[in-house]
Order: C-alpha cells, then sequence, then structure tokens
C-alpha cells in the first residue's frame, strides 16, 4: 500500500503540530558539539594530554595508543577523572574550562547556543515542546531559552527536584541528569552513572511513559542508568523518534531503538535536523491561514495604487472594502461573547481574530512603509471602527469581551511597525497620539487604549500566558505579536537585518509617546523619591541585550534630533533623558 508521508521528519512535523506538548526532547552530548563543546572522549584525550604534557611528554600523534602502550589499558573518560580529582568539586573545576566559554569564545562564536539550541527554544515558545531530558552539563539550553523569553524550570539535583513545580504548570521543564557543570553534585564517574537517585528515576519513569520522545544527540551506549530508565518503560503511548548521524550502529542504541519500536532519522547533524524540523512547522502553521494568495492579492493592489496620485480614489475603495468584509466577519455567531469561558475557545478566538483581520493588517502596513502621510487619516477611520464595533456589545463573558477590539490592535501595530520601518517618526506619533472614540466615554489616546498593557484584552495575563502554548511569560502578548508579525511583516517590511530589534524600537517609541501624558516636574517627582512612573512595556524589560541597543540609540543626538522635531518627548531632548531614566528605574523595579 502507498502512502503520502514517506520520511519520519514529515511524519514527525505533523505529530508535533497536531499535539502541542505531547513530545519531550531527550538530548545528549551531540547536541552541543556544533558549539565545540567537547564530548566525554575529546575531553577524555586533552586530560590525558595534560597529564603527559605535565610529566615532560612529548607531544604524540595518538594520545589514545600512547596511554594504552602506557598503562594496559583504554583510556575511560571516568578512571582518567577519578585519578585526576578526588572528590566532586575537583571534578567540577577541571569541567568548567571545558564548558564555560571565554571571552575570545564568545567573540568567535563557540561555547554559545547553536542554530539547534535556537530552533528548540522556538519550539518551546511556540508550545510544539514542554519537557526537555538532558545528559549535558552545559547551559546552552537555558541560555537560548532565555533569549527567546523564555523562563524554563531547571532540574539538576534531588534539591531542586522536590521543590520545583510540577511538569503541567510549567512553560518549559528542564531535567538535567547529570546536573549542572556549576553545581558540585555533577555526575561523570560510572560509579555515578551506574543509578540515579530513586527520586529522578521515578521523573523519568513518569515523562518515558507519558510524552513522545524525540532523541538527539545520544547514542544509547553510554550512562547505564539512563538506559534502564529507558527500557524499563513499558508503555508506547506516544511515538518515538531517534536522530542519529547515519545509521545506528551500536548494538546498544538499536537494542533501545528496538525495545520502544523508535523511527530512527537518518541526520547530519542536530543544527539542520532542528531547523529542518522547524521549517516544517512553519509551514503546516501557515497552512492554516486564510488564502495567502488572496492575501498578496490585496497587498499588491495596495503597492500599485500607491505608486501613482490618480488611484487615490481605488485605494480608499480598496480599504473600505476589506474593512466593511471584515467588520461583517466579527458579527460571526463563534465571537458571540455570552457563551461560557473556555481557554481553548479563548485561543480559538484569537487565531480566528488573526486570520479575518490578516489581510487588512498586512495593506495597512503596506501603508505605513510606503505612504506619504495622507493616508493617516483613512487608517485611524478604520482603527476607530473597528474599535466602535468592538463596543456594539456590552454583556457577556468578560474575556470574550475585551478581545473583541483585537482586531483594531492588529491594525494599529501592523500601521505602527510600517511606519518604524521607513522612520516616518511624525506620522508614528501622530499615530500613537490620535484619539480612539469610545461609546459614552471620554475619547483616549491609541497609546491609552490599544497599546500592550493599557489594551483591555490583556487585563488577565492567565489568558494569552497559554496562546502559543508556551506558558507562563513575562510580556505574553509582545511575544505573540512579534511572532504574527515576523510573518505577516514580509509583505511591507522587505529586508529587515534585524525585524526583532526594529518591532522593539516600536515598543520602546510607544512608551515613550505615553509616557508625554505625565509632566516633567510630575516623573522627577517620582524618581526623586526612588519609584517610577508607570509606562506601557513590552520585551524590552527583559531582552537587555536590545534594550542597551535601543536605549543607547535614543540617547544619541541624531537620533533624539529627529525624534524630537517629529513630536515625541515633548519636543524636549531633555525629555529623552527623563524618559530613559524613568524606563530603566521601572523595569529595574519589575525585574
Amino acid at each position: 500500500m502507498s502512502t503520502l508521508i514517506t520520511d519520519a521528519v514529515t511524519q514527525l512535523s505533523f505529530a508535533l503540530f497536531e499535539n502541542k506538548g505531547v513530545f519531550a526532547l531527550l538530548l545528549g552530548s551531540g547536541l552541543s558539539r556544533a558549539a565545540e563543546i567537547p564530548t566525554g572522549w575529546e575531553i577524555t584525550l586533552d586530560l590525558i594530554r595534560c597529564v603527559a604534557t605535565a610529566q615532560g611528554i612529548n607531544a604524540q600523534p595518538d594520545w589514545a595508543k600512547w596511554y594504552h602502550d602506557k598503562t594496559g589499558q583504554h583510556p575511560s573518560y571516568s578512571t582518567l577523572l577519578q585519578e585526576l580529582a578526588g572528590s566532586s568539586h575537583e571534578r567540577r573545576a577541571i569541567l568548567h574550562r571545558y564548558i564555560e566559554p571565554t571571552e575570545k569564545d564568545r567573540e568567535e562564536g563557540r561555547k554559545i547556543p547553536t542554530a539547534a539550541h535556537r530552533a528548540i527554544a522556538e519550539l518551546v515558545r511556540r508550545g510544539y515542546v514542554r519537557v526537555i531530558v538532558t545528559t549535558n552539563f552545559d547551559r546552552l539550553m537555558e541560555n537560548a531559552l532565555h533569549e527567546s523569553g523564555v523562563e524554563p524550570t531547571v532540574v539538576a539535583s534531588v534539591d531542586a527536584l522536590s521543590g520545583a513545580e510540577p511538569i503541567s504548570h510549567t512553560a518549559c521543564y528542564i531535567l538535567k541528569l547529570h546536573g549542572d557543570y556549576k553545581d558540585a553534585r555533577i555526575l561523570n564517574t560510572d560509579d555515578e552513572l551506574s543509578a540515579y537517585p530513586v527520586e529522578f528515576d521515578r521523573q523519568l519513569d513518569r515523562i518515558f511513559d507519558e510524552y513522545g520522545l524525540i532523541v538527539c544527540g545520544w547514542s544509547g551506549e553510554w550512562d547505564h542508568a539512563l538506559r534502564a530508565a529507558f527500557l524499563r518503560a513499558p508503555n508506547r503511548r506516544y511515538p518515538v523518534y531517534w536522530t542519529a548521524r547515519g545509521s545506528l550502529a551500536n548494538g546498544a542504541g538499536r537494542e533501545l531503538v528496538s525495545h520502544r519500536r523508535a523511527r530512527v532519522i537518518s541526520v547530519i547533524d542536530a543544527d539542520s535536523f532542528f531547523t529542518n524540523l522547524l521549517g516544517r512547522v512553519d509551514a503546516l502553521e501557515q497552512s492554516q491561514r486564510q488564502n495567502p494568495l488572496s492575501i498578496e492579492l490585496l497587498v499588491r493592489s495596495v503597492e500599485r495604487y500607491l505608486s501613482k496620485s490618480e488611484y487615490r480614489i481605488q485605494l480608499d475603495e480598496l480599504f473600505t472594502g476589506e474593512a466593511h468584509r471584515l467588520l461583517k466577519e466579527l458579527d460571526a455567531p463563534e465571537f458571540d461573547p455570552t457563551k461560557l469561558f473556555d481557554q481553548k475557545d479563548f485561543q480559538h478566538r484569537v487565531q480566528k481574530y488573526e486570520s479575518i483581520t490578516e489581510p487588512l493588517a498586512r495593506m495597512v502596513g503596506v501603508l505605513g512603509r510606503w505612504g506619504d502621510d495622507n493616508e493617516l487619516p483613512l487608517v485611524l477611520d478604520i482603527i476607530n471602527s473597528l474599535y466602535r464595533h468592538s463596543e456594539k456589545i456590552g454583556g457577556g463573558m468578560q474575556p470574550y469581551l475585551n478581545i473583541r477590539s483585537y482586531s483594531a490592535v492588529l491594525v494599529f501595530t501592523a500601521y505602527g511597525l510600517g511606519l518604524t520601518r521607513s522612520e516616518r517618526w511624525p506620522a508614528l506619533h501622530s499615530l500613537f497620539t490620535a484619539a480612539i472614540s469610545r461609546q459614552h466615554k471620554a475619547p483616549r489616546k491609541v497609546v491609552e487604549e490599544l497599546f500592550l498593557w493599557t489594551w483591555s484584552g490583556i487585563e488577565q495575563k492567565s489568558w494569552w500566558d497559554q496562546i502559543d502554548g508556551a506558558g507562563p511569560r513575562r510580556t505574553p502578548l509582545s511575544d505573540h505579536l512579534l511572532r504574527i508579525f515576523e510573518e505577516w511583516g514580509k509583505s511591507f517590511v522587505g529586508l529587515s537585518p534585524d525585524f526583532e530589534l526594529m518591532f522593539e524600537r516600536f515598543e520602546l517609541l510607544g512608551s515613550l509617546a505615553h509616557l508625554e501624558q505625565q509632566r516633567p516636574t510630575e516623573i522627577q517627582a517620582e524618581l526623586d523619591a526612588g519609584n517610577a512612573a508607570w509606562v506601557p512595556y513590552g520585551r524590552l524589560a527583559w531582552h537587555s541585550q536590545n534594550r542597551k541597543k535601543l536605549l543607547g540609540e535614543v540617547r544619541s543626538e541624531p537620533v533624539k534630533a529627529a525624534l524630537t522635531k517629529a513630536g515625541f518627548a515633548r519636543r524636549d531632548p531633555a525629555f529623552v533623558g527623563l524618559f530613559i531614566s524613568n524606563f530603566e528605574r521601572m523595569i529595574g523595579r519589575l525585574s
């Protein structure tokens, strides 16, 4: 019988996509190889070299052969480590120099997260993977997760296990079977690896029973305790995929594959495998969107009508028609706010809002990138129409009522990102400070109603924590919008060397526009009292690397002059410094 799916990677990508959080990763030392963190065998040979050199032995072409000739034994990482260091503290110190990157290592890209680590972190961020079991001492996986905005629960000792929150409550759970290289309780020797603590065995049994597995970087040959855990897992509730460079040659690995009926995937390396897997999941995500061809036609039409002034009427009609279509779709029964609240239904509604708003949002993004400021009233009319439509229904479940204006948020964000990309600072400031007409209430500025934490839809952070299946996060709405616009922005951002930096620049300028509502004397009084005036914040609250870059950018005289001339910071360069001081103080207090 023929089948459409003939390769294991395609099968795995479908399994991941359709079963968020069902698969755990089992990662071995091979994952970190591309980061030039040595394997146990390489450390063994280097230890032999160091000992021999200390004894006055000249360099040898084959240290393994030299050791065998000298001792009559094959080189053993465990034996050498035991001979060189009598305690776990000493062994940790020896390992430290093999794993901790120096300044030169960082500059040359060694001992830092690889493409595989970053792809895994992205899968975790989107909720496809939540559990990682690893034999690695290094912190490359944790560093990659932090860079993606995910705060993992790391268990590297029995003490940590007893105090850790349950797996089901975490965004990401990392079980470091051999410990952490900065902890004296790391496991290295054969004796130490012959059996795990009972608590670790119990946790492993649960993971191997309740989750599917993706094995990468572990041959199955070493670590008797891990092999034993693998072999005693009787349940085959979910499948196991085992990656191997070439064929899985050794008998030990074949035994484990046979026991769990694992499907072997031949890979070149971990980087290409996880990058490829993430790309296929991306493709499946995109297949759930509206017809991309019809969206592209609309975007191309906007670009064509913008090219000549005589097409202004057609451009207006195109946007008016698309806005009316969206408003009609927003009245669909599936958006009924009176239904009983359910997290899965909440997630479905968010996805549906995005699907039906995408065409108009991408069209508006083109206006932001290539317009000439004459389109600003049209965009503001659209945003106001979407917002007023969200107020038509006043009764129902609060979570559903609060996100009825999500389409307005998406359109506002798309236009703002287009303006940021083209550095149209006056129009961007006008967008942030434009009035939103509210039913039975006084108007408020866009930056006070639709920007990050000012938007009512994020009133309960927990509603958004699970949107991408990643669990609790510091800035869930901001992170989700970044993921959405990384794809949508391809229509209007063009070739951007760092989309993330541009997105966070937009957020920072929104925070600046929001602070302008307060008098400088009031802000200074807060600072003098050791406090800070609150402003809505995005990913820069935790993304310190880009925060440093962007605050430095705003401090620079050319940028400061351009922003104040455009209306930002009350047109006062001194206010920029006040904003930076306040922003840094507020972020520090949040941390």
